[in-house]
């Protein structure tokens, strides 16, 4: 015979003073779980969406990232020849690009921070097709001119349309604002990569990376094939979403981890609240559950009760933590990205499936604070507590 679920709720509502500070405990612990995964998921997410699933991005053989890359024109224009490219009416659909990151204010601090500046190519707006201009207008061929992202606008002094900023040497004028969808590319400045090459004093034609859009997301295979084959290249060709989200597999893991030992700790706390509550109401209820005992109900019953009300109590908790963090989702920050050495934007991404993962987290809290006060519930001596009725 089981103990109604009634009887805990009612036992939770007449101990609401130290059901409260589990509550909170558990619900902070929740909290702090659940944003760090959201801040690990927007991070990713963030990066994932800087790809497109029918680009492919080109890059040195043995390359980790365009940051150790480099591609000579000859190699481009194999490349650009290659099975399996898009064209357009004016060529290949292809973006030879050079990276350096250069240091501006942030708007709200004024400190210094590594900001990414992108050479491309005219093209580069028909390759990646979820970038647009909303702003002004795109930047002239062999002129010192910036468009700048949605992202980058915001973040840093300077970056209005029409205002001319400074930096590796030469004198630039922003002439217009993109928005890249929220991907990595909406903190970024882009330019002409010939005319970035030579204000730092490259060598001219040398490229870190190239990014194609292909036919299909199908041609993949055959467009990776080609280049592994041919004699005259030495370079690795991979999707350019495979290729941003192993970029964001370093500081994903290193936040992930991060905040689940945070919160592992926390739990203890939380955990250590839970039993003393869920001890304290045994000791309170001694009468109670003895008559309970007396009238039929078996140990088992007596346990699931007691557990059912410490689970009970860890939910509470576990939704209260979810809703306080809940105006987070979507709020910009940003951190330096390991693998570029550059600031990077991003929003939080509070998911139903991490809501899912806060509330898992708080039944296990909740079983672990519970389990062993209801064993000693059950345990009581009966005859015992009869006598002090």
């Amino acid at each position: 015979m089981a103990i109604p679920l009634v009887y805990n709720v009612r036992s939770v509502r007449q101990r609401w003073t130290a059901a409260l500070v589990a509550v909170l405990g558990i619900a902070g612990t929740v909290g702090v779980f659940v944003a760090m995964l959201a801040m690990a998921r927007g991070f990713r997410a963030t990066l994932v969406a800087s790809g497109s699933p029918d680009n492919a991005i080109v890059l040195r053989s043995g390359a980790s990232t365009e940051m150790y890359s480099a591609l000579d024109l000859q190699q481009v224009r194999i490349i650009e020849s290659a099975p399996g490219v898009a064209r357009g009416p004016a060529g290949p659909l292809a973006s030879p690009e050079v990276v350096v990151v250069a240091a501006f204010p942030l708007a709200a601090t004024g400190t210094d921070a590594n900001v990414q500046v992108r050479g491309v190519s005219p093209r580069v707006l028909e390759v990646r097709r979820s970038v647009r201009l909303v702003e002004g207008r795109f930047f002239r061929p062999g002129v010192a001119e910036l468009v700048v992202g949605a992202n980058a606008s915001r973040t840093y002094a300077g970056f209005e349309v029409g205002q001319t900023v400074g930096f590796g040497g030469g004198t630039w004028t922003v002439v217009g604002k993109f928005d890249a969808g929220g991907s990595a590319f909406d903190s970024e400045l882009w330019c002409d990569a010939n005319v970035l090459n030579q204000t730092y004093q490259r060598p001219q034609n040398i490229f870190q990376s190239m990014t194609v859009r292909l036919d299909s997301v199908e041609s993949h295979a055959c467009f990776r094939d080609a280049l592994s084959t041919d004699p005259r290249l030495r370079v690795q060709a991979e999707p350019e979403v495979a290729y941003y989200d192993k970029q964001s597999q370093l500081l994903t893991s290193m936040i992930t981890i991060l905040g689940t030992l945070v919160s592992v700790i926390m739990a203890v706390g939380a955990v250590f609240g839970a039993l003393n509550t869920m001890y304290s109401a045994v000791a309170e209820r001694a009468r109670e559950i003895a008559t309970m005992r007396a009238l039929g109900f078996s140990e088992a019953s007596v346990v699931a009760s007691f557990v059912a009300e410490s689970v009970l109590i860890a939910l509470a908790g576990g939704v209260l933590g979810c809703v306080a963090v809940l105006p987070l989702n979507g709020f910009t920050t940003g951190t330096l990205n390991w693998q570029t050495f550059s600031h990077l934007a991003f929003a939080f991404r509070i998911t139903p499936d991490i809501m899912a993962m806060g509330i898992a987290f708080a039944v296990v809290m909740g079983l672990l604070g519970g389990v062993l006060p209801a064993v000693r519930a059950a345990r009581l001596p009966v005859a015992t507590a009869l006598r002090e009725l």
